[in-house]
């Protein structure tokens, strides 16, 4: 081996000063990182790398994931790495405003990213540039009991009449349709993100996302008018404030609910609840406006250059290797998650299969509500949506509430 790493989970205070000084011939990259998955799939980046590029030495440093939170905004500028990890879409915007990531549109230009992660392409563009390179990814959608629709003769549903069927099937016969678990709040943000995406678009989604739309907007008021024939009919579990996201999944496995809006990560928790791969299906969130491209919430990790880094040329020859597909398929089989590259393996699992060739081929990628919006905007919207979901009928209360947080946090005058 021909890398150094320190693996030391450092505290926030000490991590700025991880990064030594580089010289050429070198590469030091800062990754925030718990889990001993994501820890052996960099290692084993950097170790293919290195195998490739014996003249770079390669110094790994991984810090505790919170802390690299904070870090990352003091390393950018008092002592900065040559690549460090991040997120895509809004949650990289606030480094490339500052000045802090560096353009890298040549090493997707040279290397034929933009066919290549092409349904990621608009979550690492500002400004018609892009700003690092996406190595992992996994699918939301919604996850439904396949034996209970053979059972009532119900095909999963592709558009918004289908699925208000589907769920009046469902209820006639004794199955609530979705289960859900708001009190961490953030499973309303898939379901605000989905309506959205799907009644209004990837662009408007954006744009509110990003402070430019007011929440008082009659689209806003439109995706509350839909998400309400789903709540008045009652097509959700009850008490659904008073669960974690886990605590409703009983009702997915014992089947007193058939659907559920996830991520992909909720497939082994219901396995793990006694649920067969033979019981689980998958589909995309169904069409709601005819003709709105279909955008996915995909949450992307990501890979930057600092713009201060001091081995930028070495920098952009480990964001050409990351990008490629079969590093992509070697990293995301160690995820157990999926390759933004479209021309990597196909996963093994059938349900990934199914969301690799949904996020391949979807228009663009949003990165989840908590991650668009700012945090405090995303406390405060993700506050309205349960209590829409509790009080559908104070919509428009809600939504000035939320336009007043707006207005607020985004200083808009």
């Amino acid at each position: 081996m021909h890398f150094s790493l320190k693996s030391t989970l450092v505290a926030a205070a000490t991590a700025a000063m991880m990064a030594s000084s580089a010289v050429a011939g070198e590469l030091i990259i800062n990754v925030g990182e718990n889990d001993p998955g994501p820890i052996k799939a960099f290692e084993d980046m950097v170790a293919g790398f290195t195998a490739e590029n014996p003249d770079i030495d390669v110094t790994l440093n991984i810090m505790e994931k919170e802390g690299y939170k904070t870090a990352i905004r003091n390393f950018l500028t008092a002592d900065p790495p040559d690549i460090a990890n991040w997120y895509a879409g809004n949650r990289m915007a606030p480094f490339v405003g500052a000045g802090l990531f560096e353009d890298v549109s040549d090493v997707w230009d040279d290397h034929g990213l933009h066919d290549q992660l092409k349904s990621a392409s608009a979550s690492m563009t500002i400004d018609d540039s892009k700003w690092g390179v996406p190595y992992t990814y996994y699918q939301w959608g919604i996850y439904y009991r396949k034996d209970i629709f053979d059972e009532l003769g119900i095909a999963p549903p592709t558009n918004w009449d289908e699925l208000l069927a589907a769920s009046a099937k469902l209820k006639e016969n004794g199955v609530t349709p979705f289960a859900i678990g708001t009190k961490a709040l953030w499973p309303t943000g898939g379901w605000f993100d989905y309506l959205n995406l799907r009644v209004n678009g990837y662009e408007f989604h954006m744009d509110l996302t990003s402070g430019k739309v007011p929440y008082t907007d009659p689209r806003v008021k439109a995706v509350f008018d839909r998400w309400a024939e789903l709540l008045n009919p009652g097509y959700f579990i009850a008490n659904h404030a008073a669960l974690d996201w886990q605590d409703a999944i009983p009702e997915f496995v014992q089947g007193d609910a058939a659907m559920y809006l996830m991520g992909n990560f909720a497939v082994d928790v219901m396995k793990n609840g006694g649920l067969s791969a033979e019981q689980i299906g998958y589909m995309q969130f169904p069409e709601i406006t005819p003709g709105i491209p279909m955008a996915e919430d995909a949450p992307t990790d990501t890979l930057h250059i600092p713009a201060g880094a001091e081995n930028k040329e070495n920098a952009r020859k480990f964001l050409a290797y990351a990008a490629r597909p079969d590093v992509q398929t070697m990293v995301n089989k160690t995820l157990g998650q999926l390759p933004p590259n479209s021309g990597s393996d196909r996963p093994d699992d059938a349900i990934l299969t199914q969301g690799f060739d949904v996020l391949s081929n979807a228009y663009a990628l949003a990165q989840f509500y908590d991650r668009d919006a700012p945090a405090e905007m995303a406390k405060v919207g993700m506050e309205g949506f349960q209590e829409f979901m509790v009080k559908p009928d104070q919509a428009d209360r809600i939504l000035k509430r939320l336009e007043r947080a707006r207005q607020r946090i985004y200083k808009v005058n």
